[in-house]
């Protein structure tokens, strides 16, 4: 049975900063760089399991994130968070206070 040495299994000054991994793996790295980063895959494992991982588990672009906002809750869960909160605070309204002062209270 071979043995695998973990003491060289990680980053080092040649290899590129996870950003630039992430961006090879989706497609978003200019041909030049692209290429480059494509050559040192080839023998550096780290790296390699590096884009194996972004592959297996995707991040998140900023521009993907899509946060609700208050316009978007509907009125039973609404009624359901006001309720919650108000057995746990002694301001009978929290809930609607919060969202008033955000400026952006519109339930369903």
């Amino acid at each position: 049975m071979t043995q695998l040495s973990m003491s060289n299994f990680c980053k080092n000054e040649d290899c590129p900063t996870s950003q630039e991994l992430l961006e090879y793996q989706v497609g978003d790295l200019p041909l030049d760089r692209s290429i480059a980063v494509g050559a040192h895959l080839s023998s550096c494992e780290f790296c390699s399991a590096e884009v194996d991982f972004y592959s297996h588990y995707p991040q998140n672009r900023e521009e993907e994130i899509q946060i609700p906002t208050a316009t978007e809750i509907p009125a039973p869960l609404f009624e359901l968070a006001e309720a919650l909160l108000k057995i746990r605070s002694s301001d009978p309204s929290s809930l609607d206070s919060l969202l008033r002062d955000s400026g952006s209270l519109m339930v369903d």
